[in-house]
């Protein structure tokens, strides 16, 4: 088991590091069918501490690079918090396997979204004031609820659907939105296991195991990212392929 909980965190390193995301919403899969965590609540509540801390160190980098919009990513950040204590009281809820199934589901619609275009004229200047209340925050805080909802449901930090969610509700430039929904996850990530662990369903010694895996996975993953970056809408399709193959698997066997 620490083997394997520790190649599991360089698989998720290595595929934040190659394509820049998407390495939560494989890590509770490996955590069920590789880690062999018996239960999935468990795999849930431990892949949630993980996420946060890997958002929170990815955060730093954006930080100093100025790439995040504090006041949006606040806004975002305090819907989706309340969202995701409800989600995760709902999914604790729900029996295990069901969970599984409908976390299959997901990863499906994500896997397919991946090979859609981003097509949203950019706002570079967009920022939350006074003038701009009125037209961002009711977007901010709808988009901030349902991602909430979703994060927590399923203990995923949630990326894939922040990013999106945030150039629509405010056509923010992507490498702001990057930068912006690192905080977002790392609120939801936090409050996800901050539920689960209240509840006991937080394998501690694993999470440890998948962030250390996760260093040296995101080490390499950002080296090989680096020399392969004019491939890296090749590398994506091919995650989105793989997310969507692991999903349909999630979703039939229901385990």
């Amino acid at each position: 088991m620490l083997l394997a909980a520790i190649a599991a965190g360089a698989a998720i390193g290595l595929t934040l590091g190659l394509v820049g995301g998407g390495g939560s919403i494989l890590a509770v899969p490996l955590l069920v069918h590789v880690v062999r965590l018996e239960s999935a609540h468990v795999a849930i509540g431990t892949a949630a501490v993980a996420v946060a801390a890997n958002a929170l160190a990815g955060l730093a980098g954006h930080a100093r690079a100025g790439t995040v919009k504090w006041r949006c990513a606040g806004v975002f950040a305090a819907a989706g918090i309340a969202g995701a204590a409800v989600g995760a009281e709902a999914g604790k809820a729900m029996d295990g396997g069901q969970l599984l199934m409908l976390f299959g589901l997901l990863m499906i619609a994500v896997g397919l979204s991946m090979f859609r275009g981003r097509g949203v004229a950019e706002a570079p200047g967009v920022r939350l004031t006074r003038d701009s209340a009125a037209v961002l925050l009711p977007r901010l805080v709808a988009a901030g609820l349902g991602v909430g909802l979703a994060s927590g449901f399923f203990g995923i930090g949630g990326g894939f659907l922040i990013v999106p969610a945030l150039v629509a509700a405010t056509r923010m430039p992507m490498r702001n939105a990057v930068g912006t929904s690192l905080v977002v996850v790392s609120a939801l990530g936090a409050t996800t296991a901050t539920s689960y662990a209240l509840s006991g369903l937080v394998a501690w010694d694993i999470a440890g195991l998948l962030l250390l895996g996760g260093v040296g996975g995101a080490a390499l993953g950002i080296r090989l990212g680096k020399r392969m970056a004019a491939r890296k809408g090749l590398l994506e399709r091919i995650f989105a392929v793989v997310v969507i193959a692991v999903g349909l698997y999630l979703a039939v066997s229901g385990k």
